[in-house]
């Protein structure tokens, strides 16, 4: 059974209005140096809207996907571009304008067929991981797109890199939708691939332009480095802790299996190049945790 259920009003669920400001500023608070040789810059952006469109998958086409739940460009549609992207539409990420970024996920639906509005969203660009360190990392093409997981997956996907979990918790990785207990988070954890193939943004199956580390190391035919970037979306769980019957927009079989192996994301950069450029070079690429806001040269999100 396929949730393709229509396009549902932001303002019903409380959505991010966003800011239009270019919200960075100095600050006095200071980084660290990772004990463990990871850099790190983190963001948090507000549930912007949903919409059936898929500006990647079906440019162009409005109407044409299954529901997706945004993060960042307020505008993020069909018709989204890179330069409309950087030039239009508010973001509801700490930054603001500095971060246009479009985040997106199939909307999560409860037992009802009610869309689930995420209580928060994490999003990490990180060094260190899949074998990759710090010094490796390069800077991110301006308007690279990124799609990751199989939006017709029928069973459990890599839950290395795609799965379900609790956030006060640890429950292990699941490749369905996890019960967490009551006032604890479902989460879903997508990370992205990090090797890029140093020329396309994107590529006709919107994947092969960027793959995952082999054996710890970038491929000679993706031998450019770019930060891991990790989608964290917490879901609420009700006061009743049941999340039995919660689908994904995308799942496609039967309600006789659990929801949530259709996990899948996708990522259209929108950010300012300079600020982009110092998260990755004063943090990332230099083994500094750098939090939730510090870009390493003294300034902020906010």
């Amino acid at each position: 059974m396929v949730l393709l259920l229509g396009f549902f009003e932001s303002s019903q669920l409380l959505a991010s209005s966003g800011s239009s400001d270019f919200r960075v500023r100095s600050s006095s608070e200071q980084t660290v140096t990772a004990s463990d040789g990871v850099g790190a810059f983190r963001t948090l952006c507000d549930f912007s809207h949903m919409n059936n469109d898929d500006a990647i998958i079906f440019p162009g086409q409005s109407g044409k996907s299954h529901s997706h739940t945004y993060f960042g460009n307020t505008q993020a549609d069909a018709f989204s571009s890179y330069d409309s992207l950087r030039s239009s539409g508010n973001s509801t990420c700490r930054g603001g304008s500095a971060n246009r970024t479009a985040y997106w996920v199939p909307t999560l639906f409860d037992k009802q067929g009610q869309a689930i509005k995420p209580a928060e969203s994490h999003f990490y660009y990180k060094s260190g991981y899949f074998g990759i360190a710090a010094s490796q990392i390069n800077e991110i093409p301006d308007g690279l797109k990124m799609v990751v997981g199989n939006a017709q997956a029928t069973s459990s996907q890599n839950t290395d890199i795609l799965y379900w979990g609790c956030w006060n918790r640890y429950v292990g990785k699941s490749g369905s939708i996890q019960k967490c207990d009551v006032g604890d988070f479902v989460v879903m954890n997508i990370d992205f691939p990090q090797c890029w193939d140093g020329v396309n943004l994107d590529s006709s199956d919107h994947k092969s332009h960027v793959v995952f580390p082999v054996n710890g190391a970038c491929p000679s035919t993706h031998s450019v480095a770019i930060p891991n970037i990790t989608m964290k979306v917490l879901y609420p769980v009700p006061s009743d802790g049941d999340v039995s019957g919660w689908r994904l927009s995308s799942d496609s079989y039967g309600t006789d299996q659990p929801g949530g192996y259709s996990i899948h994301g996708d990522w259209f950069d929108g950010w300012d190049t300079e600020i982009k450029d110092a998260w990755t070079n004063n943090c990332v690429k230099k083994g500094i945790d750098c939090h939730s806001n510090l870009l390493g040269d003294g300034r902020e999100l906010y």
